[in-house]
């Protein structure tokens, strides 16, 4: 895997709203007022050219409110202390990922609004326009709130659209007020799959059920090297990934959700690919090692990435 070096400046002119608006809630939470900047992270993966994008960022409280739910105070506040982090707080992060694979702009999921996806994208080189299939991995709203702008308008006009056929299904008859207002219109632009199958040669689907009834993760791979994009399978680094079982109050089905937590993640620690979270750190990469039987380790990525 070689980083891509030559786009190196980080905000330009598109760049500057996101920058404005996320400005105060990252500086917020680092508890001064230099705000983060770096919002997208690139490096090749044998012929792909792989993106993650920071589309957002914030800071959250009570949060075992969130993750942790079937587990106690103490145990919940003994964990977080040996990884170095606090009980009551978190900072999330929402990464859609872009690859430029077999002579397609494939963009996975799009963000809770238009604006820091696009922005994003923008510091990556890659217009809006250029995005030539949007792929959709659930039904939040974090990850289909930026598929149209304020107006309604496409975010990506040139692009057509994949997701699951049980994801869409589900809401679609649930009367979901989002749902209905970003992702129904675009039925007839939409290609619905099912697992193990092929957006472009070398990405395929991979059921992940559980987050959401038809959650779905990617399997990334070309020449011999894999990358999964686990998306919201594991939404915390300790909290979700370390410990598989702990209940996540998003997950729709947290029985289905622990069981898929625990496929992936062994799989990975096994085979040695590293995944990409939609909620990690960011730049939202890194590998996993089984310590126990059903308990993980997260290790981030760092330079491997660019030699």
């Amino acid at each position: 895997m070689t980083l891509i070096t030559r786009r190196t400046a980080l905000f330009s002119g598109a760049a500057v709203p996101f920058a404005i608006a996320a400005a105060p809630q990252m500086a917020a939470a680092a508890g001064h007022s230099a705000a983060q900047n770096a919002v997208q992270n690139t490096f090749d993966l044998g012929e792909f050219q792989v993106s993650t994008l920071l589309a957002g960022t914030r800071a959250v409280e009570d949060v075992q409110t969130i993750f942790g739910m079937n587990v106690s105070e103490e145990e919940f506040a003994a964990v977080s202390a040996e990884n170095f982090i606090p009980s009551d707080k978190a900072q999330f992060f929402f990464t859609p990922t872009v690859v430029r694979a077999a002579g397609e702009v494939v963009l996975f999921d799009t963000g809770l609004s238009a604006a820091g996806t696009t922005a994003a994208l923008a510091a990556a080189g890659i217009a809006p326009t250029e995005v030539t299939i949007v792929v959709i991995t659930h039904m939040h709203g974090d990850h289909i709130g930026g598929l149209t702008d304020e107006n309604g308008a496409e975010t990506y006009p040139n692009a057509r659209y994949v997701t699951g056929q049980v994801e869409y299904d589900h809401w679609a008859a649930a009367g979901n007020e989002g749902f209905d207002a970003k992702m129904r219109p675009l039925a007839e632009k939409t290609s619905f799959i099912g697992d193990g199958a092929s957006v472009v040669s070398g990405i395929t689907s991979v059921a992940a059920y559980g987050h959401t009834p038809g959650h779905m993760g990617y399997m990334l791979e070309s020449n011999g090297e894999q990358v999964m994009l686990m998306v919201d399978a594991a939404n915390h680094y300790v909290w979700s990934l370390a410990y598989p079982e702990w209940e996540v109050r998003f997950d729709a089905d947290k029985e289905a959700a622990a069981n898929t937590r625990k496929q992936i993640l062994g799989m990975a620690a096994a085979d040695r690919f590293p995944l990409i979270g939609y909620h990690m750190p960011f730049p939202g990469m890194g590998y996993v090692e089984e310590v126990d039987a059903g308990r993980f380790r997260y290790v981030p990525a760092s330079y491997q990435h660019i030699l």
